[in-house]
């Protein structure tokens, strides 16, 4: 499970931290700052890697926010160069990181974000649904009243040949009365036990053959309809399923790096909290999450 979780979030998070606007062919110059020039590619990546409460934003505002941002890096960046911070043994193991950040970014767009096809979504989304357990959903309607006799005589009536949705109509104190008391389609776990045991346990076109009690009061329940709970469609939670084949292809990109290299941990508190969060995830719970991009 932490497998997942830091590594594959950890990806995702850096190797889409750049959007590829960033690096449009016309890069004009946006601003100057003495000689030193602003391009709208820096400009754009100042846009992307914004603070997350500026990212919420109108765009105009964002792209203020960020140019005043870049002007600030230009001003003391120019005299971080004049004093020579450059040169430093620290400012060069910060670049030497970033240089491998950025490297890895790179190979990580070229070969897990721009390296999924539709095709592999498609065929994911058909596995994941394949493995949804079924589930049953009801389309009920029902009458409420204050007592157990109300309810009864409600039942008597039904007995007698009355039509649900007129006395629903007529006599229910729920909200829904109206619209003849339907209450739609609705799934286990949607309503209150007592109400839910009794709606399941009908036939279609039966009805509760006596009252059933809630918190809300007595109901009586008649059973319009049960199907199969339908699988979302593709296009509503492709973005997941999306994310869920990018996982898998890091995890294999890393798997492949490790194989052909040797990974040494001096430090043994280190090297033991590293195999822990790199055991195998063949019990892991969590295998069908996948952790959300961040731009």
């Amino acid at each position: 499970m932490l497998r997942h979780k830091l590594l594959a979030t950890a990806a995702l998070a850096v190797g889409l931290s750049f959007g590829a606007s960033a690096f449009a062919q016309e890069d004009a110059v946006v601003a100057k700052v003495g000689d030193l020039e602003i391009l709208q590619s820096e400009l754009d990546l100042a846009v992307a890697n914004l603070d997350p409460q500026l990212q919420q934003l109108p765009d105009e505002q964002k792209r203020v926010a960020a140019l005043s941002g870049a002007i600030d890096v230009k001003l003391l960046a120019q005299g971080a160069a004049e004093e020579g911070l450059a040169e430093t043994e620290d400012f060069q193991k910060r670049m030497e990181y970033i240089k491998d950040r950025e490297l890895h970014n790179s190979y990580f767009r070229k070969h897990v974000v721009d390296a999924v096809t539709d095709e592999e979504v498609k065929a994911r989304y058909e596995k994941e649904i394949a493995a949804l357990p079924k589930q049953e959903e009801v389309n009920a309607r029902h009458i409420l009243v204050k007592t157990e006799e109300e309810a009864k005589a409600v039942i008597a009536d039904l007995d007698a040949g009355k039509d649900f949705a007129e006395l629903a109509k007529a006599k229910s104190e729920d909200s829904n009365k109206d619209d003849g008391g339907d209450l739609g389609w609705f799934s286990k776990g949607r309503m209150v036990p007592e109400f839910e045991e009794a709606a399941f346990a009908l036939e279609k076109g039966a009805y509760t053959k006596t009252p059933v009690q809630s918190q809300f009061g007595f109901h009586v329940i008649k059973l319009e309809d049960r199907r199969d709970v339908q699988p979302p469609a593709l296009e509503q939670v492709e973005p997941q399923v999306r994310q869920l084949v990018m996982r898998d292809k890091y995890l294999a990109l890393i798997e492949k790096a490790k194989a052909e290299q040797t990974v040494e941990i001096m430090d043994e508190t280190l090297r033991k909290g590293y195999e822990d969060v790199n055991k195998a995830p063949d019990a892991d719970p969590a295998a069908g999450e996948a952790p959300a991009p961040q731009q």
